[in-house]
Order: structure tokens, then sequence, then C-alpha cells
């Protein structure tokens, strides 16, 4: 009898180590990037960035948000996007992605700062 106890208990405890991971809940939330460094893009217009960064190589719209691209692909390409935070307000950036020429990652904060006008 006490074998057969040791035994369930045994088949219990490794069934548990399958799960690798809490299940996601409605409370999981990705961390979001800093944007410490970034003041003079988030929240900025289109117009203020072409003033800070002349005009931009490509602009994609699309139904309810906008990507204009800064950057040729010497030192970095900046994306940002800008979206109305409400109906009938003017886009603003919400979101920037940097990468190298290469494609690789780069610093955010680095690459706005090379590519702003002086």
């Amino acid at each position: 009898m006490t074998f057969r106890i040791l035994a369930i208990a045994a088949a219990l405890l490794l069934a548990g180590c399958g799960e690798t991971a809490p299940p996601a809940t409605a409370s999981t939330r990705p961390v979001p990037l800093p944007t410490t460094g970034l003041e003079r893009v988030i929240g900025q217009t289109a117009k203020t960035l072409t003033s800070l960064f002349g005009r931009a190589d490509q602009d994609v719209r699309e139904a309810n948000g906008r990507k204009l691209q800064f950057g040729n692909g010497d030192i970095c390409v900046l994306d940002t996007y800008l979206y109305a935070r409400r109906s009938g307000q003017e886009p603003v950036v919400t979101w920037v992605d940097a990468r190298r020429p290469d494609g690789g990652d780069t610093d955010r904060v680095r690459c706005v700062d090379a590519l702003a006008r002086k």
C-alpha cells in the first residue's frame, strides 16, 4: 500500500514538470520600452519631425496610421509611427523603431541624435 501511494505521488509530481510557464492571463501586459531620450520624437507631429530630420525618405499611410522613415541607411534608419490619439486630432508619434544599415537593432536615442539637424 505504501509503495502504491509513493508511486502515485511520484506520478503526480512528474506530471507537473511539463509546465514551463504560467498561462497568460488578461492582466499579463508586455513591458514597455523606455522612452527617456526620445522626447524630441514621441508625441510630435509630422511637421515637427520634418523640421527635426528633414524630408522623410518614406511616407506610408495606412487606414488609421502613418509611418515616416528617416535616414538613408548610412548611419541608421528611424521609423516613426503616428496615430491620432482621438478622432479628429492630428496624428502624433506613438512608437519609434531604429536599425542599423544592415538591419540589426540599434539604440533609438542615438539614431535620433545622429539624424537630427543640429
